[in-house]
């Protein structure tokens, strides 16, 4: 019996990007509990069967360009970009500029330090909407003691927005638990392009997941991770250990997935820091490669790129996510 319910608990992880390693190092009982607590905020709907898309032989890395003053770089050629795997370089076999639908999953803030900075948040939220196409999607989940459920994926900005103004602060913050959930979340989407958005003033004080279990986590999911971290000003802070290393830990998740973290600490900034993230998802590169090492052996590829600047330009900062599982046998 104890065996079968792994087996099952297994298949279910795996399905959302998780891998036995660490399932070994998690309580069994956790990753059903943040679950079945997050959607029992709200009433059950039935869920909608998406298509599963697999590229087994052909890595896609979506390549975000920045100059110093924080602006993205478009109009860039395949001919500027060198990408290696484990140093080896490999030969570019597919590169886009397209916009495409994206699949969105937000995550807000809801915790009683929040309370002051929700209405800005909110007007953040609809400044990130107004950057939307017609085909993208979102969810929403909100989180202070635990995580709850919004709403589901929806292309009615609209009715999220109403939601999300009856969301009150209140509570501690299990930003960990959030993120666990949205990528829980996001084995429902139906686009290639996935991305998470957490609106967070930093820091962790409640989560049943560690640091370690959602490093591993989005290590390994293939989906793009961007933070607001909404703060005070450095003089008027009164932070505890987990909110003094919350910036950093927001910036670390972000840039390992080939997102970054927006660090707000006017919070008139908010929707137009909002609306520079909508636009940058819109002006991402997307390079493709067949790896040189085909060998299914499930260990990590770490992913590079250089980048060739062209005349007179300044120097450009490049970020994409920083490797890969390779598929097992």
């Amino acid at each position: 019996m104890f065996r079968r319910r792994n087996r099952i608990l297994l298949a279910l992880l795996l399905c959302i990007g998780i891998s036995a390693t660490v399932l070994l190092g998690t309580d069994h009982h956790l990753a059903d509990s943040v679950v079945a607590d997050a959607q029992s905020e709200q009433a059950e709907e039935p869920e909608q069967q998406r298509p599963i898309r697999v590229e087994v032989d052909l890595v896609l890395v979506n390549v975000s360009v920045i100059d110093p003053f924080n602006r993205f770089v478009t109009g860039l050629g395949e001919e500027h970009f060198e990408i290696f795997e484990d140093k080896t370089r490999q030969k570019i076999a597919h590169f886009s500029t397209e916009d495409v639908p994206i699949s969105v999953g937000l995550l807000f803030d809801a915790s009683g330090s929040m309370s002051d900075k929700l209405d800005k948040a909110r007007m953040a939220v609809a400044q990130f909407f107004r950057t939307a196409n017609p085909g993208d999607e979102f969810f929403l989940i909100g989180f202070n003691d635990r995580p709850f459920q919004v709403a589901n994926f929806t292309q009615e900005s609209n009715a999220l927005l109403s939601k999300l103004n009856f969301t009150d602060a209140k509570g501690r913050t299990a930003l960990f638990d959030a993120i666990y959930l949205g990528m829980h979340e996001m084995k429902k989407a139906k686009h290639s392009r996935k991305v998470l958005l957490i609106f967070s003033d930093g820091g962790d004080n409640n989560s049943r997941y560690t640091e370690r279990d959602i490093r591993q986590l989005v290590k390994e999911a293939d989906v793009q991770v961007y933070a607001i971290g909404i703060y005070e000003p450095y003089g008027n802070r009164s932070r505890t250990p987990e909110e003094l290393a919350g910036p950093g830990l927001l910036s670390e998740i972000a840039e390992m997935t080939g997102g970054r973290q927006f660090p707000v600490e006017n919070l008139n900034d908010l929707p137009d820091i909002a609306r520079k993230i909508g636009k940058e998802l819109r002006s991402l590169y997307v390079l493709g490669y067949r790896p040189t090492n085909a060998t299914r052996d499930g260990k990590w590829r770490k992913v590079q790129l250089k980048l060739d600047v062209p005349r007179g330009l300044p120097p450009l900062q490049v970020f994409n996510k920083a490797g890969y599982y390779a598929p097992q046998q």
